[in-house]
């Protein structure tokens, strides 16, 4: 059985960001997710800057959260860096400004999977994600009572987006290590998507933020070993509060399938290997506004886990306006 199912490790490859059961390690979003002003877009401009991201996965768990066995001595862990452009033109549709972007990951990951088995190392470059979006804000910017903080966009703002991951990265099937390593997926994944900010008038600081993107990730056969991975639902949020140029807050995702995973048009026994993961952890961002600036740093571990890893990831992101 593990002959065929040790392809469920590829999810490994993406543990600190959302991921399917088993052949559809990447979600639609950047890596480390989203989580803070999701529904909000940047003023007109042209944008860059580069996502870092550290993590480990050191479990893997049933569809009854037991380990399993023959993966009790499971250790992967990667480092990847993701450079990424968003470009906001100077337009309205509908009251609403238009947003369209690009990110593409590279880096190495290493590990084993089995009680044994010596690690191995793979440096690649992954499969890219570009999002087209539109969004609105309902309400009032009030300025900060802070000098030289940007000012807190109080009251709502909603966006609606469509993403897609291209298959174009590494991707090795010879092996179940090889495949778990591969920074690739050879998948090609079609997410819609809805997204919701609402920041309050002040309370503990300047304002509490409340943030959540949902994703639904479609992925087409992996042609090369003819497996199907269901749909995933990835709800992505953060609740936060502003500070002047600070946010601070706790920021997570869920993610569960909807649909099981199929090989040869045969549900993967003896669930459907259907996946279910929470992650969990604090987020932190700082506005530069003099330097068209904003850095953020966000720390995740899995509080919950059905037949995927268990697992902790850090992600820092820098923006710069052009």
């Amino acid at each position: 059985m593990w002959g065929t199912r040790a392809a469920a490790i590829a999810i490994a490859v993406s543990f600190a960001s959302p991921a399917a059961a088993v052949e559809g390690p990447t979600a639609a979003g950047p890596i480390g997710g989203t989580d803070i002003r999701q529904a909000l877009l940047p003023v007109p401009g042209l944008y860059g800057g580069t996502v870092v991201l550290g993590a480990q996965a050191f479990d893997f768990l049933d569809g009854d959260g037991n380990t399993i066995p023959a993966l009790r001595d499971i250790n992967l862990h990667k480092e990847l860096a993701g450079p990424f452009l968003y470009y906001v033109p100077e337009v309205k549709v509908l009251g609403g400004s238009i947003g369209m972007g690009a990110i593409v990951p590279f880096g190495n990951q290493c590990g084993h999977l089995f009680v044994g088995q010596p690690n191995d190392c793979n440096f690649a470059v992954g499969d890219p994600y570009a999002e087209i979006d539109w969004a609105r804000y309902f309400g009032t910017p009030r300025p900060s009572r802070h000098a030289g903080a940007l000012p807190i966009p109080q009251g709502l703002a909603v966006l609606v987006g469509f993403g897609v991951v291209f298959p174009a990265g590494q991707f090795d099937s010879s092996t179940p290590l090889d495949q778990a390593i591969s920074i690739g997926t050879n998948i090609w994944d079609f997410a819609p998507s809805i997204a919701v900010t609402y920041t309050t008038r002040p309370i503990i600081g300047e304002g509490t933020e409340f943030s959540g993107k949902f994703f639904w990730n479609n992925y087409l056969k992996n042609q090369e070993t003819d497996y199907d991975t269901g749909d995933l639902l990835d709800f992505e949020f953060a609740v936060s509060e502003h500070f002047g140029r600070y946010q601070v807050g706790v920021a997570g995702f869920y993610a569960w399938q909807t649909e099981d995973d199929m090989r040869f048009g045969v549900p993967i026994p003896p669930d459907g290997f259907r996946a279910q993961v929470l992650q969990v952890g604090p987020v932190l961002a700082i506005d530069i506004p003099e330097h068209g600036s904003f850095v953020k740093l966000k720390a995740t571990t899995t509080v919950f886990v059905r037949n995927t890893v268990e697992a902790w990831g850090v992600a820092g992101t820098w923006v710069k306006r052009f």
